[in-house]
């Protein structure tokens, strides 16, 4: 029998909660098959333990995982399930550091301001675990994202019941961009004729120069970017939009990247912080500074820091920051319980996530008073902020959508090779004082160049030609097989978009395009053209760049599907492997808390199912192992009986949850493979594993039930307890012996 090799990867919060329920499942079925079941451990935690190893004992010590696992993405047998992980902010890596070592490993902590050169050596190694760690090193390959068709179809006949109405007439709510000096004003791009190497340098008024990144790796053929954001336009923006929002009586809400976008965007949601409470702020300038609060962080930093001054300091300070919720608009909030708003912590309100919860929600968010309210969206860069007010509007004008009748938009996205914006974030600089920032060859000619005032913020971006010629070949082929217009959202108007376009419609001339709808949008157009179709129930494909990928593939998921971690991610490696992603996990960390609180975990995994059925398919078809297909067809089978006997997790502690939904899903598949005719050997397998489960189905649901409404302790948050986590996410003994027991 051919074998195959699956890695499955260790990861973090509500989905490595559900692996300890699937996981053991997954590797019982396909013992004994051929097919392999190895993990790897990427959470945040286990990049932070592999990146420093000097003073862990060995028992600590854990290989790089996500190094190993970039390796092999680059190779023809790379077949990897890939599960959410954290994107990791500064106050998420201090607290899983704070951890860490009150468990016993001794890894440094993270130094927030660099003053020696100790300290920004180590804020440089911590700078491969923060952020966007670990997608650019994994997707060697181009995302081709939609819905199972099982799961649309659920999705239609059983729509999801969070949509809210907007409002027949008088909606406040919008979104507020800047109107000049964005990232989108200044951006300047070239393609690249001839490889080279490049550094970037700064030069200020006085003519010193300086470089700051030098022996960037270009290659033919490459389209690189420069861009700035002007700060004091920036915060003229902010402070306009403020008295705005206060005017019109609306919530103020911010929406960033500043998980992925990990260097640029936590700097400018600092600015707004700085905006919005500048009267507090600029008066205790000298102590803030004196205490390190980095507004980057949040006000949360800010407060948080308040006990290093004397009381009666801190609670003047304290008084000050109240008055501004006073003075300025009323603040959108993330827990009105607990007083914690939009502005308190930079990725508790990521625009991926956040943004179609507006629209979900009738154009609102929640205020101080636990209620929902029109707000006013901050998205200050114009590349993408258009494309979110044209949802609004069109809301306003239409209505909310119907997800029992709403088409599908999925979606074909570049990220190979680091492409685009988040591969930036080595790339990317404030401005010590006014001058300009240069892109120079190795010759020394020059690239690209802007000029910025001091504390812009520069990034450069670069995307490979092979990743963009993969692109289009994925676009057409989901084309194709799809019978469905496919987009491409480019705007010749911004300096990144026009270079591809013009290799867009140079490679297509590659392909057979006869009978296809393929058309060049700008984003606001494109969304216009795909709402107007999903409004009468019709399909479309959007072929966008990396960034528009991510928010894509959680808006129209969130809205057709009720979450983006149903979504089927496939993504077909350069080099022949497969990355088989498994949705998002935004809401991963109130799954979490209520866990804890009550043991009832309400993650659906159904993302997961999803992706063990292609990257089964992939053992096969690599190994010509057709027991991984006869696998991955009864899955998929059992996957459809999972949603038509609405198995999946309720929200309400005392019903089922996460492990009843693995329960059966596990039930579901013993008996597909149990009455499949096409292996007698499996079949044979099977059928005592499927009349344990269907005979024991009581027991078992009691048992699960049984394990829930009391606190869980997992050890920890982070770095929770392998032992602790298995008992927790196991607690029947009748379903794990009939696991156990499978020969």
């Amino acid at each position: 029998m051919s074998s195959a090799k699956i890695t499955w990867t260790k990861i973090d919060e509500a989905p490595a909660l559900a692996t300890h329920s699937l996981l053991p499942v997954l590797e019982a079925f396909t013992q004994g098959t051929g097919v392999e079941i190895t993990t790897a451990d990427i959470s945040l935690a286990g990049r932070i333990l592999a990146n420093f190893p000097e003073k862990l004992t060995e028992d600590q010590k854990i290989p790089d995982e996500l190094k190993r696992l970039g390796d092999l993405a680059k190779t023809p047998d790379a077949n990897i399930i890939k599960l959410p992980n954290i994107s990791a902010s500064i106050p998420q890596l201090q607290e899983a550091i704070e951890e860490l070592q009150s468990q016993g490993y001794d890894v440094p902590s993270y130094p927030e301001e660099a003053a020696t050169a100790e300290d920004k050596e180590l804020q440089k190694r911590f700078a491969v675990v923060l952020g966007s760690a670990v997608n650019p090193v994994l997707r060697e390959g181009n995302s081709d994202r939609r819905p199972a068709v099982s799961v649309k179809s659920f999705a239609q006949k059983h729509p999801h019941g969070m949509m809210k109405d907007w409002p027949a007439s008088g909606s406040k709510s919008r979104v507020a961009h800047m109107e000049a000096g964005d990232f989108f004003a200044s951006e300047k791009s070239t393609t690249l004729a001839a490889p080279t190497t490049a550094r970037i340098e700064f030069t200020d008024h006085a003519g010193e120069t300086i470089v700051l990144k030098d022996g960037i790796a270009l290659l033919e053929g490459e389209v690189i970017d420069a861009a700035t954001m002007s700060v004091s336009m920036l915060r003229d923006y902010y402070a306009a939009e403020i008295e705005n929002a206060k005017r019109d009586g609306v919530l103020l809400s911010l929406h960033l990247k500043a998980t992925m976008m990990k260097v640029s965007d936590p700097a400018m949601f600092g600015h707004c912080v700085a905006v919005y409470f500048k009267d507090a702020l600029d008066k205790h300038h000298a102590e803030l500074a004196e205490i390190g609060a980095n507004l980057a962080n949040g006000l949360s930093d800010v407060l948080e820091k308040l006990d290093r001054l004397p009381e009666a300091k801190r609670k003047e300070i304290e008084a000050d920051i109240a008055a501004c919720y006073e003075t300025g608009p009323a603040l959108a909030m993330v827990d009105s319980r607990k007083g914690i708003t939009n502005l308190h912590v930079p990725n508790n309100v990521i625009i991926d996530a956040s943004m179609p919860v507006v629209v979900r929600d009738g154009g609102k968010m929640w205020n101080r008073e636990d209620k929902l309210q029109d707000t006013v969206c901050l998205i200050p860069d114009r590349s993408y902020a258009t494309l979110y007010q044209a949802v609004i509007e069109d809301c306003q004008a239409n209505g909310q959508f119907d997800p029992a009748t709403m088409g599908n938009v999925a979606n074909v996205g570049l990220m190979a090779k680091k492409a685009e914006e988040y591969g930036s974030h080595d790339k990317t600089f404030f401005a010590a004082a006014g001058g300009v920032i240069r892109v120079v060859d190795a010759k020394g000619e020059l690239l690209l160049e802007q000029p910025v005032e001091e504390g812009d913020i520069f990034r450069m971006c670069q995307t490979k030609d092979e990743a963009i010629r993969d692109w289009v070949k994925l676009g057409v082929t989901r084309a194709r097989t799809a019978g469905t217009p496919a987009i491409f959202w480019l705007d010749a108007d911004r300096g990144h978009d026009a270079e591809l376009l013009k290799k867009v419609h140079a490679y297509l001339k590659d392909h057979d395009t006869d009978g296809l709808d393929i058309q060049m949008m700008r984003p606001v157009d494109a969304m216009a053209f795909s709402l107007a179709r999903v409004r009468k129930g019709e399909d479309t494909i959007s072929v966008t760049g990396n960034v528009l990928r991510d928010y894509l593939t959680d808006l129209f998921p969130i809205l057709e599907l009720g979450t983006s971690a149903r979504m089927l991610s496939i993504v077909p490696l350069l080099q022949g492997g497969g990355l088989f992603e498994t949705g998002a996990g935004g809401s991963a960390p109130k799954h979490v808390e209520q866990f804890l609180q009550e043991g009832h975990l309400r993650w659906d995994s159904l993302g997961e199912y999803c992706a063990i059925v292609p990257s089964l398919e992939k053992a096969a078809e690599t190994s010509g192992n057709q027991t991984a297909a006869l696998l991955a067809e009864t899955l998929d089978e059992a996957i459809g009986e999972y949603l038509e006997n609405s198995r999946y997790p309720s929200r309400k502690v005392g019903e089922i949850d996460n492990r009843g939904s693995a329960f059966y899903l596990t039930m579901y598949w013993a008996q597909a493979l149990a009455r499949q005719t096409k292996d007698a050997r499996v079949k044979a397998r099977f059928e005592p594993v499927a009349k344990a489960l269907t005979e024991n189905e009581d027991r078992i649901n009691a048992e699960l039930l049984a394990a829930q409404g009391s606190p869980v302790d997992l050890g920890g948050y982070y770095h929770p307890s392998d032992e602790k986590t298995a008992a927790a996410m196991r607690p029947s003994a009748t379903f794990n012996r009939i696991i156990a027991e499978i020969a």
